[in-house]
């Protein structure tokens, strides 16, 4: 067994201790020829969580061209993936994800080099009766790494805890059998967090909505509220001195105690579809920006006062930003994302005002990750745009179709390489 002291979160940080079971292996898997080393993952990179490391879509990487010529972005490696929209993460040279083959959800690790398998854990999920097949049947959910485990959803509420190296499994969990999780008709989707020695994951239950799990054992640490799930996924903000973890729930942002799942407070946001799925952002702690569609968009300020209690005041609304399934990316007090559910635009919008400094046309429904001072738009047609992104404008620098349709995973983008995948694909680009 091996203690592990791990920093977590960025500026949000908190300290993790964690109990694990190392392990290796490696088995021979489909894959291409193996990438130059210097287009592999810089040493100490990684990618360990939806959203990256501070859960934001913003990579530490530098020396990525503007544009990339004839043909776009060199492919360093290609291969054949099951139906899935989990994205990917990466460490210590291996990519780690999760794909659908018939009637099995499939979590697998890949060597980042050439795509290769190292181990996969397949398990007997089908979609619950009456989930919407238009779209997929997932898994949608990205994992979590917390030391040398595993952490993965999928579309039917099955958690587990797996051994990193070797795909074994360390404990599991069913969200909606064990805990009344309440049906999501295209599946759960919402990606787990980790806090102190916890693994926090929404489940929808009668005073059940959020559940905390020992990350090491698996064993219920808490569990409260009774909202409905979402396809959201939460974060820690440091609120007023105190952490604070923020999420859409079906009907509702929340505000919870993420030491006892306490509800500290609670801002209707409805839609007609009961899909609340682009994750709040929060600016300087203190102004919150979130966003769905046919809801629209607020911009609400939290306060804490001497007694300890939050307080809030909407500052404006609009409904003319409606960010989707997509990912959104803050810089300053600015927010770039995809607004739109038919007609889609670009578009910037300053979180503390709600002023739109611009909309621009031209690009499908998109997800975005900011990386070396660029904005990297891939559209759910699979072109993929280099831009610059700025509260006066969006400057396109460079395109090139790279996927195919529909492409709604966001990306992840490790050193100079972008790892990217659609409902067949999964590739590596060297954005050098």
């Amino acid at each position: 067994m091996l203690n592990q002291l791990i920093r977590t979160g960025g500026a949000s940080a908190v300290w993790v201790l964690l109990t694990a079971t190392p392990g290796v292996a490696e088995t021979p898997g489909a894959g291409s020829e193996a990438a130059p080393e210097s287009a592999v993952e810089s040493a100490g990179a990684a990618w360990t969580q939806w959203g990256g490391v501070d859960r934001n879509f913003r990579a530490e990487s530098s020396g990525l061209a503007d544009a990339w010529g004839d043909g776009g972005p060199a492919t360093l490696w290609s291969r054949e993936l099951g139906d899935g929209y989990s994205a990917i993460l990466v460490e210590g040279g291996r990519l780690y994800t999760m794909y659908r083959r018939d009637e099995q959800e499939v979590v697998v690790s890949l060597d980042a080099s050439s795509g290769k398998t190292v181990w996969e854990r397949p398990y007997d999920a089908s979609p619950a009766e009456g989930h919407v097949d238009q779209f997929g049947r997932g898994p949608r959910a990205t994992p979590l790494i917390v030391g040398d485990v595993l952490y993965t959803i999928g579309i039917a509420g099955h958690l587990h805890a797996l051994d990193k190296g070797t795909g074994d499994v360390v404990w599991k969990r069913d969200l909606w059998r064990e805990f009344g999780g309440n049906f999501l008709n295209h599946g759960y989707s919402s990606s787990p967090i980790v806090y102190k020695d916890m693994v926090i994951a929404l489940v929808g239950g009668e005073g059940k909505s959020l559940v905390a799990f020992g990350a090491a054992d698996g064993d219920v640490r808490w569990q409260a509220q009774s909202f409905g799930n979402s396809y959201s996924t939460p974060q820690v903000y440091d609120v007023g001195g105190r952490p604070q973890l923020i999420t859409f729930m079906k009907s509702q942002v929340v505000g919870i105690n993420p030491d006892n799942g306490g509800l500290e407070w609670s801002y209707d946001h409805e839609n007609q579809w009961g899909q609340n799925i682009n994750q709040p952002t929060l600016v300087d702690g203190e102004y919150l920006f979130f966003s769905s569609p046919q809801a629209g968009a607020h911009g609400v300020k939290l306060t804490r006062g001497g007694d300890g209690k939050i307080s809030l005041e909407e500052l404006w609304s609009t409904r003319k930003i409606q960010f989707y399934h997509v990912t959104s990316v803050l810089d300053g007090d600015t927010v770039y994302g995809s607004t739109g559910t038919q007609v889609s635009f670009m578009a910037a919008v300053d979180v503390k005002t709600g002023e739109i400094r611009w909309r621009q046309r031209g690009m499908a429904k998109s997800n975005v990750i900011e990386a070396d001072g660029k904005l990297f738009v891939l559209d759910e047609n699979g072109m993929l745009y280099v831009t610059k992104a700025t509260p006066e404008k969006l400057e396109v620098l460079d395109e090139v179709q790279v996927l195919e349709r529909p492409a709604w995973t966001v990306p992840t983008i490790v050193g100079k390489t972008m790892y990217l995948r659609d409902k067949k694909h999964i590739k590596a680009l060297d954005l050098g």
